[in-house]
């Protein structure tokens, strides 16, 4: 295998001690057909009202999550580029305020790549971002306007210029095994992005999920989507291309150059703690002292926009569930996010990070059959997926927690 750049945590209790921040914002101009995150359309938006909600419910879990440090601020969506900039560097200030930050914290905020937001790049940089996420998706026009997408390729291509010159880090996602796509235009399609040069890149496969206008049309027939064998050589043929630009796929859908890859996504990635701040966001809020077993609470936010504003003015939080995730799961969990990694599960970590053996987790017998079938790799290190693998990962982690 090839050797990758180690993203081991340096210390058990650094590790422990990390807590990201993700905080959503949760309006688009126009809700993407594709798209079943929680994002909405609204005329109009009170920005102050929102700066005040979003400040308190940060207080409100700062009041119980002190003792840590926080090394990612994450603005995700909905569309935050659509935030005003001093709401930005408000939120920014206030995390700063309630808990020590990393020397140089990684602080992303997503952004279409029309021409009005990337306007904006500048004061966002001013307000503290110091990396930016791209939501280009497609650099074909048709492509764009089937996707429901509001810029242009050309307009993508010029906000990748402006983004270069304001911010440290740039990412951008791209959307792939799209209908009537071939190889050889997403061979053109993708070296054409990798030729800006951006230090990391989330390939996304176009997938079909419920409630979704793309949900309703697929199933009248009105499109259909490529099969797994052409979407297997569009996958391959990603992690070649990618390898060639010198990103490497650290993760199933994401790729970076050495010391690019994202931090905040990690933490998910390797079972830390991370606060979701803002309507329908998700965390796992750490609740064990220091020195203990790490312990969490799966929290998640109300989603719908103007509930969770009244719920936060009236209760501090906007807070819909909570609930200790006990070790069985926690365990199960630790097994379905490690194993995105190309990585994989540390077995060594796994044991510090849960209180379990790996192999006392997972079905034993199913694994013998996975690495018999050249899908998965063990060793006394680490469990991971082989290049293969990575193309049935829910189907192999099915069989491993069956």
């Amino acid at each position: 295998m090839t050797d990758l750049p180690d993203l081991k945590t340096r210390a058990d209790s650094a590790e422990r001690d990390r807590l990201a921040i993700y905080i959503h914002w949760p309006f688009c101009e126009r809700k993407c057909p594709y798209c079943d995150f929680n994002s909405h359309v609204r005329d109009e938006v009170d920005h102050p009202r929102w700066q005040r909600a979003l400040l308190a419910e940060l207080a409100w879990f700062a009041e119980r999550t002190q003792g840590h440090r926080v090394p990612s601020i994450f603005f995700g969506g909905g569309t935050p580029s659509l935030m005003k900039p001093s709401l930005v560097e408000a939120l920014i200030d206030a995390v700063a305020g309630h808990w020590p930050l990393d020397a140089q914290p990684e602080i992303t905020l997503e952004a279409n790549p029309s021409s009005v937001e990337a306007g904006r790049f500048a004061d966002y940089r001013h307000a503290g971002v110091n990396r930016v996420s791209l939501g280009v998706q497609a650099l074909d026009d048709q492509a764009l306007a089937f996707l429901g997408r509001l810029h242009s390729k050309d307009e993508a291509l010029a906000a990748l210029d402006v983004a270069r010159h304001h911010f440290d880090r740039i990412s951008f996602d791209l959307i792939y095994a799209r209908p009537d796509q071939s190889l050889e235009s997403w061979h053109n399609e993708l070296s054409r992005a990798l030729h800006y040069q951006a230090g990391h890149l989330s390939a996304y496969q176009l997938t079909i999920e419920q409630d979704t206008a793309f949900f309703r049309r697929h199933a009248r027939g009105d499109f259909h989507l490529p099969d797994e064998d052409l979407a297997a050589d569009l996958f391959e043929l990603t992690a070649e291309l990618t390898a060639q630009a010198g990103l490497y796929a650290y993760e199933t859908s994401n790729y970076a150059r050495p010391g690019e890859e994202s931090r905040h996504n990690l933490i998910y990635w390797q079972g830390g703690g991370y606060l979701g701040i803002g309507p329908g966001a998700h965390g796992r809020m750490p609740i064990a002292p220091k020195g203990q077993l790490p312990r969490y609470q799966a929290t998640s936010q109300i989603k719908r926009p103007e509930d969770w504003l009244l719920a936060v003015e009236n209760h501090g939080h906007g807070r819909f569930e909570s609930e200790e995730i006990d070790p069985e799961s926690r365990a199960a969990e630790a097994v379905m996010m490690g194993l995105r990694l190309t990585k994989g599960i540390d077995r060594q970590h796994f044991k510090r990070h849960t209180g379990c053996d790996l192999m006392t987790i997972i079905n034993r017998e199913a694994l013998a059959e996975l690495v018999e079938q050249g899908l998965l790799e063990c060793d006394a290190q680490a469990l991971r997926t082989s290049q293969k693998g990575r193309l049935l990962l829910n189907a192999i982690i099915g069989r491993l927690l069956g």
